[in-house]
């Protein structure tokens, strides 16, 4: 194994202190595990706290600024945050006027975030959760009960953090949040495993000439394995399974996410047949983000994730964010 790191133990410690370095405008409590926009809480809105194992950034750190998230819980490598980073995340947070908690559906991340929205309301923090399960890939997991939670978590956090920002109430979040989570599905492919700094080598065994239809972002097993395609049958292979659940009667969002070890130049290649075979399809995209925003580490592959927007969803989408991994309009 060759990775830029010092030890494997400090790999997370080691990250958050050069997040801190290059984005200023971020407070991060390297000790406690938590990153919060400096300008938090902020007076009348409702903040959005999310967070999960590290490993797939820019993924949840990344997206905390004006427009996404109010702070993340960045737990070891692909190992869920503890409730009491999470309830101090909340208080760093809250304004008084509520914290939506958005989750990913992996078990220990449920259940930490469970765990810690009952203490918060124990200190008189108003909390509501929404649990994000877009992976249509397969219905249970090594980590999960149901579906697992994917690329649809920077669709919700983007959206419902844009109505937070324009001081939509708890419960209008919360909703919106669960809009977009009940439009999106999402479906990903490994090409390669990724390696974990604690173990040292590939997290699965994927043999050479073959890949992984459906997997996970921590290298679950999927649907099925075959010999390599190419870039039009994947598409053809992942919008079709997604659009087998979603079904969409409108405008999409589309998002090419590449797994961390897959370069642009392959991405937007693959964005180009995604984009075919949805015109064949006849379904309209209003909007594409191409780029390395869920990842695994190094997995080499990518994921396709589409969510059907109306309006007002295509309005929140565009409305001006500023993080260090996403940022427009500002």
């Amino acid at each position: 194994m060759k990775k830029l790191i010092n030890v494997p133990e400090s790999v997370v410690p080691d990250a958050l202190r050069g997040m801190a370095a290059a984005h200023p405008e971020l407070s991060v409590d390297v000790e406690r595990r938590i990153v919060v926009r400096r300008d938090a809480p902020v007076a009348g809105k409702v903040a959005l706290v999310s967070g999960g194992g590290s490993g797939h950034e820019p993924l949840h750190g990344g997206f905390v600024g004006a427009g996404m998230l109010d702070a993340a819980c960045p737990g070891e490598v692909f190992t869920s945050p503890v409730p009491d980073q999470m309830v101090r995340a909340a208080a760093a947070v809250d304004s008084g006027k509520g914290v939506l908690f958005i989750v990913k559906n992996y078990t220990g991340d449920v259940l930490n975030f469970n765990m810690a929205a009952e203490l918060a309301e124990d200190e008189g923090i108003q909390v509501a959760s929404v649990l994000v399960n877009d992976d249509v890939a397969v219905t249970d997991s090594l980590y999960t009960a149901g579906r697992r939670g994917t690329g649809a978590t920077l669709f919700v956090e983007k959206i419902a953090g844009a109505a937070a920002e324009e001081g939509a109430p708890l419960e209008r979040v919360e909703a919106i949040a669960r809009r977009v989570n009940e439009a999106s599905r999402s479906f990903g492919v490994a090409l390669a495993s990724c390696t974990t700094p604690a173990k040292g080598g590939p997290t699965f065994d994927l043999p050479a000439g073959e890949l992984e239809l459906g997997v996970g972002i921590h290298g679950e097993p999927g649907r099925e394995r075959r010999a390599m395609m190419t870039s039009g049958e994947i598409a053809d292979f992942a919008v079709d399974a997604v659009l087998s659940d979603l079904r969409p009667t409108g405008p999409v969002l589309a998002l090419v996410n590449g797994a961390g070890a897959t370069p642009l130049l392959e991405l937007y290649g693959f964005t180009a047949e995604v984009h075919r075979v949805l015109r064949e399809r006849d379904v309209p995209v209003a909007r594409t983000l191409v780029g390395n925003y869920v990842t695994s580490l190094d997995m080499a592959g990518a994921s396709v994730t589409l969510c059907q927007v109306d309006e007002e969803m295509l309005r929140l989408w565009d409305a001006p964010v500023q993080t260090p991994g996403l940022r427009w309009g500002r």
